[in-house]
């Protein structure tokens, strides 16, 4: 056996009232694949942003290629070879895809900034990796799939030979998964790196990983041989019992009542061009419809345009009947709409704000949390908040917690609590569990069912195929803003509808009869 890569001995991480890192002893190989896997909370991207110098441990050492680390951050992990892409992508949204991925490092002409050479570089790392971005496109007009290709070319052109990836498929579609894994196979036997992957799909674990490390309430409670084990053993692991996923109660018993009506869509992107092309399509209450595709091909876009939040160039959406052209999305969302947004960052939560204040914004008006709108009721406000913070079991501190500070899937349940506690009769809901530990996801899907039950309407869309299959009444597939098919998942494989969703049929093959 070959000298560790990266030892941890004893390490732990404390924060305020949170032992993040529990004695954690752990050593990682040269040329290997490790899945470091775990609940939301379990202290797996604490270990990682560790080794990456963002915090500093509180206890015990931490040693790459056999010297330890003393001084702990980012310029000094990067010095050492090491790279990290994390789930909540580090870019600069108004720069050209070549500006970011240069970014500190920037070719120069003399004092002047090189963009021919900047563009160069790019295709190069693109030709050699085979991870396809547009060099001239600016990152806030392309998919959050395409971001992260830039975030991990950026960090594989600082030449790191110990490639840390935090929740990489949370934002790929199965086809980019698929791209992706042949990335880290290819870059993990030519270039002899070592690849540490964050993860809560345990399929994709036993996919690419060669070994597998399991933490569960800040300790690492064992590592395997990724042949040795299977997802079951791994899930129960993860959570200390036997995990399997809960049968959804499914009543077919509702009004068909149309909630949601979409005729003739027509709408732009950020670049001008046309994203959404003529898309009609219609929810019934009590219905869910999902939406599958991959990732940049109109369906932000078309959420964007149903909620408010983009112009739309033509045709017409109405919310429980009442046409919503002309209305901002407060006015559409007094229509009975909430809305679970794909990028839960930027979009989804205040990070500077605690729980509370996230869990009530939307409500603030209202009784009993304030008195004509004017003065805000604190308590009300916390004695609310807490309860919603016990039934979806985020994990933090406590409700005063700054949003930001928590992982990826406990801000994801902040945002679904929100959205599903307004017990709306219509609800947009886009990349539910994206970051989402077995258990949680569980759990959420059990709350979408439970509002399908309840006669509400709601619009999914999912770069997870089997949450679409699991979730889904009707799926209709989206190709370069066109629909092209709609089905009951029951009556069509994963693989066939893959070719709609590639470009393959046409929006009149109905298949849904």
């Amino acid at each position: 056996m070959p000298e560790p890569i990266v030892r941890f001995f004893h390490t732990s991480m404390q924060f305020p009232g949170v032992l993040a890192n529990d004695d954690v002893s752990l050593d990682i190989y040269p040329g290997e694949v490790f899945a470091l896997v775990g609940e939301n909370g379990a202290g797996k991207s604490t270990l990682m942003n560790i080794l990456y110098g963002l915090n500093k441990p509180t206890g015990g050492t931490v040693t790459v290629k056999g010297q330890p680390i003393r001084s702990f951050s980012p310029s000094e992990a990067i010095r050492r070879g090491i790279g990290m892409v994390h789930q909540h992508f580090m870019l600069v949204p108004s720069f050209t895809v070549a500006q970011n991925i240069v970014l500190g490092d920037e070719p120069r002409r003399g004092i002047f900034y090189d963009k021919a050479r900047a563009n160069q570089i790019v295709e190069e790392l693109v030709a050699e990796f085979g991870l396809k971005v547009n060099a001239h496109d600016r990152v806030q007009d392309i998919s959050v799939g395409l971001q992260q290709r830039v975030e991990i070319l950026k960090t594989l052109r600082r030449g790191a030979d110990i490639l840390i990836l935090d929740e990489p498929t949370a934002v790929l579609t199965p086809q980019e998964t698929d791209e992706l894994f042949e990335v880290i196979r290819r870059i993990v036997s030519e270039k002899s790196m070592t690849v540490i992957i964050i993860t809560h799909k345990l399929y994709e674990v036993m996919a690419i990983s060669d070994r597998v490390g399991v933490m569960r309430q800040g300790k690492l409670v064992g590592v395997c041989n990724t042949k040795d084990v299977n997802e079951r053993i791994l899930s129960s692991m993860m959570v200390g019992k036997d995990v399997l996923l809960d049968a959804l109660e499914r009543i077919d018993d509702h009004d068909s009542t149309i909630a949601i009506q979409v005729e003739d869509l027509h709408v732009s992107d950020n670049r001008g061009l046309p994203a959404v092309r003529g898309i009609s399509l219609q929810v019934e209450r009590g219905e869910v419809l999902g939406i599958a595709g991959i990732e940049g091909n109109g369906q932000s876009e078309l959420i964007e345009a149903i909620t408010g939040l983009r112009r739309r160039d033509s045709g017409r959406v109405l919310i429980q009947g009442t046409d919503t052209a002309g209305m901002n999305p407060g006015q559409i969302r007094a229509l009975g709409l909430a809305h679970v947004p794909e990028d839960r960052l930027s979009t989804g939560v205040s990070a500077q704000a605690d729980i509370t204040d996230n869990l009530v914004v939307g409500k603030e008006s209202r009784k009993p949390f304030s008195s004509l709108g004017l003065h805000l009721h604190k308590k009300a406000m916390k004695a609310y908040a807490r309860e919603v913070f016990e039934r979806y079991d985020i994990r933090a501190a406590g409700i005063d917690t700054a949003v930001g500070s928590l992982s990826g899937g406990n801000m994801q349940k902040v945002v679904v609590a929100r959205e599903f506690s307004f017990d709306t009769p219509v609800l947009i809901i886009s990349q539910p569990t994206r970051g989402v530990d077995i258990g949680a996801m569980d759990f959420i899907h059990q709350q979408i069912m439970a509002k399908r039950n309840a006669s509400c309407a709601i619009l999914l869309v999912s770069a997870d195929l089997d949450e679409l299959y699991r979730l889904s009444d009707r799926l209709v597939t989206i190709y370069e803003g066109r629909l092209t098919g709609e089905f009951r998942p029951d009556k069509i494989g994963k693989q066939e509808i893959s070719h709609y969703m590639t470009g393959g049929g046409r929006e009149e093959e109905r298949h849904a009869q």
